[in-house]
This record gives C-alpha cells, structure tokens and sequence, in this order.
C-alpha cells in the first residue's frame, strides 16, 4: 500500500499516457515533458499562493496581530483578491522607457525561476527532468537572473531603479560565488553533478537513523548554513533585501513596474526561494529520505514538502526577526568570511573522503573548518566596528 500511494504521480502519469502507446516516441516524449511542466507549474504556483497569505499571517502572531483574516475563512482567499486586483491594475510605463526590455526583464526572471525547478527530485522517481548536469544546468539558469534585473533597471530608464539593479546584481554576483563552491564539496564526494544521484548516496541509516545526510558531517553542516545565507541574498530576503530599501530606492529594480508584471516579479522571488531551498534539502538533507527507517512508510515526496516547508518557516521568521543590513556590510560579509569558509568546507571534505569517511576523517574535518573560523574571528574583529559610537556636541 505505501509503496502504491508513493509512486500514485508516477502511475497517474503513465496512465495519462497511455492512449498514446502507438504513438512515435518523440510524441510521448513531448507529451510527457508538459504533464511535467504543467505539474510544476501546477504544484508551485499553489504554494507560491498558500506562502503569500501565510507569510503575512505568521509574521503577524510573531508581531502580535492577527494578519489577513477578511477574505474568506481565516483570511485564506486573500491571495485571490491579490491577484485579481494585481490583474485589474492599471500596466504604467515610463514614457521615456525601453518599452520591450521593460516588458521582457519579468518575463525571463519568472521563466528562469521555474526551469530551475525542473531538475530536483521531489521523490522517489519524481524527478521533472532528470539529466546527468542538473546542478549544472541549475546554476547555468539561475545565473541568468543577474540579466532580467539588469534589464529591469535599464528599461525602466529611472536612476533608483537602475541603482537598485546595481545594488541587487553587485550583492547576487558576490553570494554567487560562496553558494556554488558550497555546492562543490558534495559533488567531490558523490562524483556525480546529477541530483537524483546526490540524493541515492544519502540514502542509508545508521542505528536506525538518517545519518548518512551530508549536513551531519562538520563540512556539510558548515557548507549548509553557508548555502542557506547565499540563499537568503539570492532570494532577496531579510536581512539582505537591500535592493528594495525603501527609505532609499523605494522599490529598486521594480519600482517603475505596477500591475501584473509587478506581480511576476513578487512570484519570481517566491519561485526561486523555492528553487534554492529544494537544491539545499537535495544536496544535504537527504532529499526525499525519511530521517528514520520507521518513518519509511510515509510518501517520499510528502517527506521531501515537510523539509521544504520547515525551511521557508525559517525564512519567514529571520524576515520578522533580524533587521537590513547595509551594504557595505553585505559585501564585507560575502568577500572576507563566505568565500574562505566555502574554501574551506571543500578542503575539509577532501580531508574527510581521503580519511576514510570515518570518525578519524569526521574530527579531521571538524578541527579545519573550526581553525579557519577562528582565524577569521580573529581577522575580522567586528568588536571595533560594532563598538558604541561617543557622540560629541558643540557647546
């Protein structure tokens, strides 16, 4: 029975395709690639709904108010009257705009967060696209978005949107770097760029437990946390949405956009904070595995949305817990602790695989990853640029 209501998508599938077994096979093979698509588009653009109402109203108990709580039961129709009035508004354009840049920069930054979506494994066999590149093929897309809030910045012909593009392009190109070497240490150790074999090598238990999860390793544990805050910046989320500080550039990027495409724009954002979060849980914890052998018998993909769900609470709460950061900050931060610390992760997973993969290797790669951060601690002492500033009045 477990076994039936696991893979209820894949036999759905195979069902709809059925009435064309004579068909050539690049028919089915098309017809098979938009039941996928439809089923991502299907699938996420639900949760990008359900986490918008949501969202708002956990922000509001950690605040101490209610949130949405109008629009239907409990305030959950709330993101459809969002979108029927985002359709209803009126589209302005700037006279002296790029008209067709203006118009193309929401379409690609949605288009690039939804391809990136095609290449995780969101259960057993439930891998939209399975290719043999797909970490590749993920950041070879994602890096296209730098390209769309260029585009929006320059189209719109306004100097905050294009120093809001500047902002957001000089802060993604930085924690880029950081979130892809993190990525390295896992393919060394797999020696696979493929995500559904990522997710087979954490596949075992130990006493019963997930421990075969690379975040259980001090160098998984340390390239998680490193990936999660590249994640943060990628995503645009607090403490890193400089882009849209609103005492400064207003809206950033979007400020000239309203309407509908600055709804893409809101979705976009959502899609691939999706997208980073289902690399994250791919690449260290465990994919779609139960964390106990007990547990098997739950459906691999409600594993995998639990784990992706306890991740954007994470997000949510840092928005409502932690204040912006500055900029300068942001690219300190990046450049001087990130980057050496991503370094690191990949040689103490070397030293970790070359030891045996074993207690030994376990301490090897704790004792390097622990000696850089020291050192780092100690570089950057941030004591005296956090100090309590004296402030001096004229007489």
């Amino acid at each position: 029975m477990s076994d039936s209501l696991d893979q209820i998508f894949i036999r759905a599938k195979q069902l709809l395709l059925s009435p064309l077994g004579n068909a050539p096979d690049w028919v089915i093979q098309i017809a098979s690639s938009l039941i996928n698509i439809f089923a991502l588009l299907g699938v996420f653009l639900m949760l990008f709904a359900l986490i918008s109402v949501l969202e708002r109203k956990i922000l509001g108990r950690m605040q101490n108010r209610y949130g949405p709580n109008r629009v239907g039961p409990f305030g959950l129709f709330q993101p459809v009257a969002d979108g029927i009035k985002m359709l209803i508004k009126e589209d302005i354009v700037p006279t002296r705009a790029d008209k067709i840049v203006h118009f193309l920069a929401p379409i690609l930054i949605a288009a690039t967060a939804v391809l990136a979506l095609g290449v995780i494994p969101y259960g057993r066999n439930m891998t939209p696209f399975a290719i043999d590149s797909g970490i590749l093929f993920f950041f070879a897309v994602g890096s296209t978005t730098e390209l769309a809030v260029f585009m929006a910045g320059w189209g719109s012909n306004n100097k905050f949107s294009m120093l809001g593009a500047m902002r957001a392009i000089a802060q993604m190109i930085s924690y880029e770097l950081p979130l892809i070497i993190t990525v390295l240490p896992v393919v060394m150790v797999v020696g696979a760029l493929s995500p559904d074999r990522i997710v087979a090598a954490q596949g075992g238990y130990a006493f019963g437990f997930a421990l075969c999860w690379f975040v259980f390793t001090p160098w998984g544990a340390a390239a998680f946390i490193l990936f999660f805050v590249s994640g943060l910046v990628e995503s645009n989320r607090t403490p890193f949405d400089v882009p849209e500080g609103e005492s400064e550039i207003v809206a950033g990027h979007m400020t000239e956009y309203s309407g509908f495409k600055y709804a893409t724009f809101f979705m976009a954002e959502y899609i691939g904070m999706f997208a980073i979060s289902g690399l994250g849980i791919t690449l260290f914890l465990g994919g779609w595995h139960a964390p106990i052998r007990a547990l098997e018998f739950i459906p691999s993909y409600l594993w995998f949305f639990a784990k992706l769900s306890a991740l954007l609470f994470v997000y949510i709460w840092l928005r409502g817990t932690l204040p912006r950061m500055r900029v300068d900050q942001i690219m300190n931060f990046a450049w001087k602790f990130m980057l050496p610390m991503a370094f690191t992760c990949v040689v103490a997973a070397a030293v970790w695989h070359y030891a045996g993969r074993g207690f030994a290797g376990w301490l090897w790669s704790l004792g390097i990853i622990a000696v850089v951060y020291l050192m780092l601690s100690l570089m950057l002492d941030t004591r005296r640029k956090f100090a309590p500033r004296t402030y001096r009045f004229a007489e």
